[in-house]
């Protein structure tokens, strides 16, 4: 399960990266993608809308992953599992406390006291 939640982390991280270099990579409505590389749109290699579609398309699935990341960790480090039942199936039973149980308890505790230190005359 660790190791599930170590590449769980690093799917998490770079998504955000790559979210993150997709949105500083684009730009608003109105600029124009390919003017930013230095050519006309119509001569990048997506054509004159390509790049955008596929810089906002590729942009959602990242955001998608990222989240979807984040719902798995949060709810695996959430996780409790039940206390198991043992190999019969049934609780654990406890001894009943007998009442000669706790006389010999006591003598033991009473036998366990340090003594009192004699005093020299």
């Amino acid at each position: 399960m660790a190791i599930f939640k170590t590449l769980l982390v690093l799917v998490q991280v770079l998504s955000a990266l790559g979210v993150i270099g997709l949105v500083l990579i684009q730009h608003g409505k109105g600029a124009d993608v390919g003017a930013a590389f230095g050519s006309g749109a119509s001569g990048s290699l997506f054509g004159a809308t390509g790049s955008a579609n596929f810089l906002s398309r590729t942009t959602a699935v990242l955001a998608t992953l990222f989240f979807i990341c984040t719902l798995s960790l949060t709810l695996m480090g959430n996780y409790k599992p039940a206390a198991s039942l043992g190999v019969m199936g049934s609780a654990p039973a406890s001894a009943p406390a007998a009442a000669g149980a706790s006389a010999p308890a006591a003598a033991a505790a009473d036998a366990s006291a340090p003594a009192a230190p004699a005093v020299p005359k």
